[in-house]
């Protein structure tokens, strides 16, 4: 093997770390998100920041991190990384954007593209296709934030790979 090779699987082993360490602080430190203390709030938004503009970094070096660049866990990370950094629109659209062209090259998942698409259509006050992202529970029903075209909103979900709308929202619901 040259050292060319060597070093290369050594920056993507590193980078496939990274993005795993940040992917474990993030879960840690998640039941942050919505806390009552507004200065377990600022950890959370800190964090975040913190992890969206390393990953800004990371996509401008080397584009989008898919799971045949760093492995499966890795890529998953970078997604949850993007999919989190709700307060850096920039980044979202950047990562949606890369990772579309990997969803098209086969070398990404639709399913997450799907989610990370919504989450970006919320943010910027736009309808959601794949009715991913649940805005509030109103009478023990969860309640997705509006829809483009509603009647056809499982078809679209099955195109990517996500479980029917109601299956979906089960899991939201009080027991």
């Amino acid at each position: 093997m040259t050292t060319a090779h060597t070093d290369g699987d050594d920056r993507a082993q590193a980078l496939a770390e990274e993005l795993i360490a940040m992917m474990a602080e993030d879960q840690a430190h998640g039941p942050l998100a919505n806390s009552p203390d507004l200065a377990e709030q600022a950890v959370w938004r800190r964090l975040t920041a913190r992890h969206g503009d390393r990953l800004s970094e990371i996509m401008t070096r080397y584009g989008w991190p898919t799971g045949q660049a760093v492995g499966a866990e890795a890529a998953r990370a970078a997604w949850l990384v993007a999919q989190h950094a709700d307060r850096q629109l920039d980044v979202q659209r950047r990562a949606a954007a890369l990772m579309a062209a990997a969803v098209a090259d086969g070398a990404a998942s639709a399913r997450e593209l799907a989610f990370l698409q919504d989450r970006l259509a919320v943010n910027e006050g736009r309808e959601q296709r794949y009715g991913t992202q649940i805005g509030a529970v109103v009478d023990g029903r969860p309640v997705p934030w509006p829809c483009e075209d509603p009647e056809r909103l499982d078809e679209r979900r099955a195109e990517v790979g996500i479980e029917p709308f109601d299956e979906y929202t089960a899991r939201f619901a009080p027991r």
